[in-house]
């Protein structure tokens, strides 16, 4: 048996026409395209609507489309199931929705982590793959993409649910595969409450959690019969010249589903295969990476720090937005008139006023729904 996960697989401007075309020897070259083939069954990430008319929502961040003919790469990547749960697949809202799963039908292609509804999302998939029941599960954190008890779109990630979800899955399946789309982007290593989580869809029957969000290849941690894996990159999303978007990995499932990884390497709009110092490269970073995260002080103390570099950014947002003028002036000083602003602003007493309100689950809750009702 041999299972191929690749994570987001996304048409963009840049290389639409050679998806429309259905050209995959021009997307993914000429061993890429073997391995695929060679391949029993293969999943990747839909991480954009299909659909040739934009109706975008609102919300944070950008809203992609691509156009439904983009469909044709996908079936010429030999491509079998697609999973819809992530933060951009109602970024084209219900219209768009219904446009992709439509084109994913047409197309003969399977798809796991949304629906019409809360129920309907959270369903699995169950492949038959030589002669062994592999389940799928897909979830996705919560962000402006998931479904509601009456509204279509992604699985959410619910504490209370999933873990029993996995769990019923594992009792129908030989092999249970959770991909799950969350994590901070560009960080390569779990934080404690990710870690903890996936541990826990282990526990409850999962025998493989892939982390799908972070566009970095992170690490691996092996967890009593399981296997997680914090971040694999993109499989072809050409929309960053960031240097964590231009390289991933594709997850290979062997028999007994042994994992094993093939490194990729983005070249302008398209991929391929990495090879030779560079592929070596790739993988003796994650590995290293991987035998840190064994060190559960390293996670915590390297986990703060990348807080603390995030931190301006949250207050800021969380203060309002500023002014060209000020921004022009913190840009001259180096961000150090925003440091100070927000070091004025946020004393002691307001910074773990904050703290209670986001960590505390009745203060969370409210703020959440109040922002909701101002949209």
């Amino acid at each position: 048996m041999k299972i191929l996960i690749g994570a987001d697989l996304v048409p963009t401007d840049t290389n639409a026409s050679l998806f429309a075309a259905g050209d995959a020897a021009a997307l993914v070259g000429e061993k890429l395209q073997a391995a695929l083939a060679d391949a029993d069954y293969r999943i990747f990430n839909l991480e954009v609507p299909l659909a040739d008319k934009a109706t975008p929502i609102e919300k944070a961040g950008p809203a992609l489309i691509a156009p439904t003919a983009a469909i044709a790469g996908y079936t010429a990547l030999q491509v079998d199931c697609l999973t819809v749960s992530n933060n951009h697949i109602m970024d084209q809202g219900a219209e768009g929705f219904a446009s992709t799963l439509s084109a994913l039908d047409n197309a003969s292609i399977a798809h796991v982590g949304g629906g019409d509804c809360l129920e309907a999302a959270a369903k699995p998939f169950i492949a038959e793959i030589c002669g062994k029941r592999v389940g799928i599960y897909a979830c996705a954190e919560n962000e402006f993409s998931i479904a509601t008890e009456d509204t279509p779109g992604a699985n959410p990630f619910d504490a209370l649910e999933a873990p029993d979800h996995v769990a019923a899955l594992k009792a129908q399946c030989d092999y249970v595969i959770v991909l799950y789309h969350g994590g901070k982007e560009h960080y390569r290593y779990p934080s404690p409450l990710l870690q903890k989580t996936c541990r826990k869809l282990v526990e409850k029957g999962a025998d493989l959690v892939l982390c799908q969000h972070s566009h970095c290849i992170g690490c691996e941690e092996k967890f009593l019969h399981g296997t997680i894996v914090y971040g694999q990159g993109n499989f072809l999303f050409d929309h960053s010249t960031r240097e964590h978007w231009q390289t991933g990995l594709l997850v290979q499932l062997g028999d007994d589903f042994e994992v094993s990884y093939i490194p990729l390497r983005k070249q302008d709009n398209v991929v391929r295969m990495a090879e030779g110092e560079d592929a070596e490269t790739i993988l003796s970073q994650f590995k290293a990476r991987s035998q840190e995260i064994t060190d559960p002080k390293f996670l915590q103390e390297n986990y703060v720090r990348f807080a603390k570099t995030m931190g301006q950014d949250y207050l800021t947002v969380l203060g309002g937005s500023d002014g060209k003028l000020f921004r022009l002036f913190n840009k001259l000083m180096g961000d150090k008139l925003r440091k100070r602003r927000n070091n004025k602003r946020y004393v002691k007493l307001y910074r773990m006023a904050i703290e209670n309100y986001v960590r505390c689950e009745a203060h969370r809750e409210l703020l959440i729904t109040y922002l909701k009702s101002r949209r």
